[in-house]
């Protein structure tokens, strides 16, 4: 068994993620990431006026050397939305992240198993042409985002990040 590379059964872990909402770029979104009985709670509300319409949460950077791995793990509970998982590296721009989507089913616990292959690289919500593929070995920060193109709250809670093994 891989131990965790994130887990927030650790009483500080919520603390190391900050917020980033479309109130950036004038949106009225707002989220957060928290702690709840050792599970991290990203949730909040988003709004698509003033062209807005995410919300999401960054880990404080922390290098990852995951070379050795396929990819990436989450133990999540869901509410039905879509959700990104994002990878940041000095192989992109600053502001550019490779993302990974998923969508855990409602008010169950379940395993999301992330390939490197399943990243891809955006700004802004553009593909990026002509950029290489993530390297696991280069990762500096984790994130998370909702920007499903719908208003109203969510809610993902999180038991942990792991490694995928296989």
């Amino acid at each position: 068994m891989t131990a965790h590379l994130i887990d927030f059964q650790h009483q500080h872990e919520a603390a190391r993620w900050r917020a980033i909402n479309d109130d950036v770029m004038g949106g009225v979104s707002r989220g957060g990431l928290h702690r709840e009985g050792g599970i991290g709670v990203f949730s909040g509300e988003t709004s698509l006026e003033n062209n807005g319409g995410f919300a999401s949460v960054r880990r404080d950077p922390e290098a990852f050397d995951l070379r050795e791995h396929p990819g990436l793990e989450l133990y999540v509970r869901g509410d039905g939305r879509r959700y990104q998982l994002r990878l940041y590296t000095d192989q992109l721009p600053q502001g550019a992240a490779y993302r990974a989507s998923f969508q855990p089913s409602t008010g169950q616990w379940q395993r999301v198993a992330l390939s490197w292959r399943e990243f891809e690289p955006v700004f802004r919500g553009r593909l990026l042409k002509d950029v290489p593929a993530v390297d696991p070995a280069r990762i500096e920060q984790l994130g998370l985002m909702i920007v499903d193109r719908r208003a109203g709250p969510f809610r993902l809670e999180l038991a942990w990040f792991s490694t995928l093994d296989g």
